[in-house]
């Protein structure tokens, strides 16, 4: 896997002039568009468009500097529609203008080329299963939270903080299926899964009960799922699982990430310091 996405990262070097066809990326790198754009994601620490537009502006900076051909001509050359377009991508990762740049002969900012390696460190396991699962309904309350990679999601406590604790109660009661209890699912992320993008947010439980007045529904279609557990100090415990499920276990186990919602149960501790969590993420098998 780790190889042939250096093979997709040298297909952007030879195409950072050009327009970029991320499904042609995708077959590059032998696995989804989805999965390509999650798995970036989570091994690079930013969205692939992020990185792609960061190498054009490292690109365009080098020639900016180099004053052997007009701004405009730059601009067009890395995507940009106007000069004024290409002014303001450049100021916000360089902190200057590019003719101020050029005049001046500034310092800029470059984002390196990228390459994923293998780092063995060789202690711990990390336990899963893979479930095959009928298709499903979640029901439950439902807002629109940012998203955020690090840290307490503070939408997602107010929101939960505003739930009347007896419709949580009716809720609890409705749960017959794994995974059981009152779940968190996460549905319609943006690709990029960029911090700060939305997403729909549920509270609810897996059932196939009738839903109670005032609930929302999401049907989620049969399908298979990799179930993974953590226990720690909460929320790092459940954010550093979701991190270490991509850059450890997709790279290393023949599946990839499928379009659909991810289902978090989580068991806190008396004063809720502590968290036993259960990951569910929809898969599928990688084609080889």
């Amino acid at each position: 896997m780790l190889e042939r996405l250096n093979q997709a990262m040298e297909h952007i070097e030879q195409r950072l002039d050009q327009d970029l066809d991320v499904a042609e990326l995708a077959r590059v790198a032998a696995t989804s568009e989805y999965h390509l754009r999650r798995m970036f994601s989570a091994l690079a620490g930013m969205p692939l468009s992020e990185y792609v537009r960061r190498r054009r502006l490292t690109l365009a900076g080098a020639e900016v500097l180099a004053g052997r051909e007009t701004l405009l001509e730059i601009a067009v050359r890395y995507g940009y529609g106007s000069g004024e377009a290409f002014a303001r991508a450049f100021r916000a990762m360089h902190g200057i203008g590019p003719g101020e740049a050029r005049r001046t002969g500034a310092a800029l900012s470059s984002q390196s080329r990228m390459a994923f390696r293998l780092t063995i460190e060789g202690s711990s396991d990390m336990r899963y299963r893979v479930v095959d699962k009928a298709d499903f309904t979640v029901v439950g309350l439902r807002t629109r939270v940012p998203l955020v990679h690090t840290g307490p999601n503070q939408a997602i406590i107010d929101f939960v903080r505003g739930i009347d604790p007896r419709t949580r109660e009716r809720l609890e009661k409705l749960s017959d299926q794994e995974p059981h209890g009152i779940v968190a699912v996460c549905d319609d992320l943006d690709p990029s899964r960029a911090e700060g993008t939305e997403l729909d947010y549920y509270h609810g439980v897996i059932t196939s009960a009738a839903p109670p007045e005032g609930t929302t529904t999401l049907a989620v279609p049969a399908g298979t799922w990799a179930v993974f557990t953590a226990s720690g100090p909460a929320p790092q415990a459940i954010q550093e699982l979701w991190r270490d499920v991509f850059t450890e276990w997709f790279p290393s186990n023949p599946y990839r990430s499928r379009t659909g919602p991810e289902i978090l149960r989580t068991r806190l501790s008396p004063d809720t310091t502590e968290a036993d969590a259960e990951l569910w993420l929809p898969v599928e098998p990688e084609r080889r």
